[in-house]
């Protein structure tokens, strides 16, 4: 080994650094990224997977850590609505536009069921403290009020629309599922219901027969819009 001093450190700035490279750091773990993690669960594999055990594993940590920052699973189904709520564009309410207003804030709540199969069944469930949560039944309830409808009737109607968007979803969701799964044969076509519907005894179920069509009929939302229409009709009245 070189004795003069320069010679060793030009010798030690050509070798390795002999230390241990560190590990990258860990992200901490956080209510949003147990939420992130939650709603990937339900987009992927459904409602159904939802347990603390996946949520655990789709983010690498243990269920003790989870628990450091939620309560249990039903503290998680409010945290996953309210994220939903919390991406709702909300309009300002306007008197002359109110019926549309309240059919764009719950088309848009639908779409977002749907986009998470099932997870519908968690805002069925939840009751409604969480703020962004609030912040949505606080616009269609002003909505509704914008639009003359007395204060009584319009939380009962809200209370009625906000059910029926959640079983809508619900429903649709499950026939997807099952309409993608070989055992579930009795998810049937249109064409195969009508075929259906049109074979079965005349003297037992006349009116059945005849109307088929109309009992199968309906593409896309046009069912969910006849229903919200329904509704905003009678509360008019």
């Amino acid at each position: 080994m070189a004795r003069d001093p320069r010679a060793r450190r030009a010798a030690r700035h050509l070798q390795a650094p002999t230390s241990a490279p560190q590990e990258p750091r860990r992200e901490p773990l956080t209510v949003e990224r147990i939420v992130d993690a939650a709603l990937h669960v339900v987009e992927t594999q459904g409602y159904d997977a939802l347990t603390i055990r996946a949520i655990t594993a789709e983010l690498g940590v243990s269920p003790s850590s989870l628990y450091k920052h939620v309560v249990n699973k039903a503290d998680i189904d409010d945290l996953i609505i309210g994220r939903l709520c919390s991406e709702l564009v909300l309009p300002e309410p306007d008197p002359d536009r109110w019926r549309d207003q309240i059919r764009q804030v719950y088309g848009q709540m639908r779409d977002q069921y749907l986009r998470y199969p099932g997870i519908s069944r968690a805002a069925l469930a939840a009751v409604p403290t969480n703020l962004e949560t609030l912040r949505v039944s606080e616009a269609i309830l002003a909505i509704l009020l914008a639009g003359g409808i007395p204060p009584q009737t319009a939380a009962w109607a809200m209370d009625s629309l906000s059910l029926y968007v959640a079983a809508y979803a619900l429903e649709l969701s499950l026939v997807r599922v099952r309409q993608t799964d070989p055992d579930d044969e009795w998810v049937l076509s249109r064409g195969e219901l009508l075929r259906r519907l049109g074979s079965l005894p005349a003297d037992r179920f006349p009116h059945t027969r005849e109307h088929a069509a109309e009992l199968t009929s309906g593409s896309g939302h046009e069912r969910f819009d006849f229903t919200l229409d329904l509704v905003l009709d009678s509360i008019t009245r």
